[in-house]
């Protein structure tokens, strides 16, 4: 048994197996594996061609996602050796995991759309969503912590991200005057799909029923902002029910949501753990981290 399976908190274990009984196992075993480092070409200000000749310039062994052509995975690297490169220092790569650009690609922004993004800190979907628009969605960014603000302005400005409002505000506190024709709400969760070696483990029972109900209001005003037939993605880097299915489920019918299944051309590229009318949930392995994806369509008469 490894240390970091030995070291998870028994209530996370007794969860995970109550929930997916011997797959719990396989979610065990995906905590244990070392992920290599992943990038994404920053298309507003180069392309994924460009990328990978810079990086095999810099001697960096690297090849392209099968089902996302801007997505990079390297081997033998380490984030800091690119941190020092002037593709990072440009604004022209973003270190990402795998599962975090799911949720603009299922979001699919166009030029013109007005879309928010309620957990926008420190800006890699913010950046993947105005790329995806070729630049033409206009974007409204919310973080409510000042120093992930911070962070937030400046990603997005060194990434070259334009036609983008950042404010410092609780999303879940905006006022209801304000109408959206996208949401992305990467909701704030207990980061259960996350968990690797190396670093400790500090979920707690405290922190899911905290983060539940940061959720419900989060996915409540988010339907509230809206409009009529528009499209909100709901995401988490967590795979425990309660903060997935059960709260998409109790939440999205009531707020005047209608859950739509998730279809993307490469789900069968996916680790699916669990697919269901309510969404889709991720497995961490040696290439993703745990995730959940659901798509919610605001209904236009209730």
């Amino acid at each position: 048994m490894s240390d970091i399976i030995a070291n998870l908190p028994p209530f996370l274990h007794e969860m995970l197996t109550a929930q997916y009984g011997p797959m719990a196992e396989k979610i065990e075993a995906g905590y244990t594996v070392r992920r290599p480092v992943t990038l994404r070409a920053n298309t507003l200000k180069t392309d994924s061609a460009a990328v990978f000749s810079a990086l095999s310039a810099l001697g960096i062994s690297c090849r392209r996602a099968a089902w996302y052509p801007d997505a990079f995975i390297l081997d033998g690297v380490r984030e800091r050796t690119l941190e020092e490169s002037d593709l990072f220092r440009n604004g022209e790569i973003y270190l990402q995991s795998l599962s975090s650009m799911l949720p603009p690609l299922l979001l699919a922004p166009k030029a013109g759309e007005n879309i928010l993004d309620m957990a926008a800190a420190p800006g890699g979907k913010t950046a993947q969503i105005s790329a995806l628009s070729g630049g033409g969605a206009l974007i409204t960014a919310c973080e409510k912590d000042r120093f992930r603000f911070e962070r937030l302005k400046f990603n997005l400005t060194r990434q070259g991200v334009p036609r983008a409002t950042v404010m410092m505000a609780d999303a879940s506190a905006l006022d209801d005057f304000f109408r959206f024709d996208k949401i992305l709400l990467d909701a704030p969760c207990s980061g259960s799909g996350t968990i690797k070696p190396g670093v400790p483990v500090r979920i707690s029972e405290r922190l899911v029923a905290g983060s539940v109900k940061a959720q419900e209001a989060l996915l409540e005003k988010g339907l509230r902002l809206l409009k009529p037939g528009g499209i909100l993605v709901y995401s988490t880097c967590s795979v425990l029910r309660q903060e997935n299915e059960e709260l998409v489920g109790r939440v999205a019918p009531r707020a005047g949501g209608e859950i739509l299944p998730v279809e993307l051309p490469f789900l069968s590229e996916l680790p699916l753990l669990a697919r269901s009318p309510l969404g889709i949930t991720v497995c961490p392995n040696d290439l993703f981290e745990g995730f959940f994806l659901s798509l919610i369509r605001k209904r236009t008469s209730r």
